[in-house]
């Protein structure tokens, strides 16, 4: 018998299907690429909402720091009418009036300050630090510590941990 070209044995059909089985790529195989562009996806949003995260951190840090820079600004040029009421509150006088207007003034000045965060340095009776103090005479006291300061000539203020003006002392020792 002859077999036409066409025409194939059952056992050259099994022989054919599993060699077409093996050339057929397993799903976990095909799925493979898939998985490694999902992941690679995954870590550039990661990367991406860190970067974002980091933006907005940094973005309201400088918006704090403006502020601050603008506080601190506003608040300079106000000290000369605070020393000037300082002094006028010093000085005596024989109108009781006017007394009481000028320590009015001061007191709002103050509360004025105190709303925008600006709290003086304290001075007298601390130890001499130039990151908030500025000594501009040194007595010997064998009365008092070393650096200890003794005498404030100008007070120093400052806001949060920036300081707007460092106070004018003496300082003993």
């Amino acid at each position: 018998m002859s077999k036409k070209k066409n025409e194939t044995s059952p056992e050259e059909e099994v022989t054919k299907e599993t060699a077409e089985a093996e050339t057929v790529e397993t799903p976990a195989a095909e799925a493979a690429p898939v998985i490694d562009e999902t992941a690679a996806a995954n870590e550039r949003y990661l990367r991406l909402m860190a970067e974002y995260d980091n933006f907005r951190k940094r973005s309201a840090k400088e918006r704090e720091n403006i502020y601050t820079d603008v506080r601190v600004d506003t608040v300079s040029k106000f000290l000369p009418v605070y020393d000037n009421l300082a002094r006028a509150m010093a000085t005596a006088t024989a109108d009781e009036a006017y007394k009481k207007g000028v320590e009015m003034t001061f007191n709002q000045l103050c509360e004025v300050f105190k709303k925008l965060g600006v709290e003086e340095i304290e001075a007298v009776g601390k130890t001499f630090d130039p990151n908030f103090h500025n000594a501009v005479m040194h007595i010997e006291d064998e009365d008092k510590g070393e650096s200890e300061i003794v005498e404030e000539f100008q007070k120093g203020f400052k806001v949060g941990e920036k300081v707007i003006r460092f106070s004018m002392v003496k300082v003993a020792n």
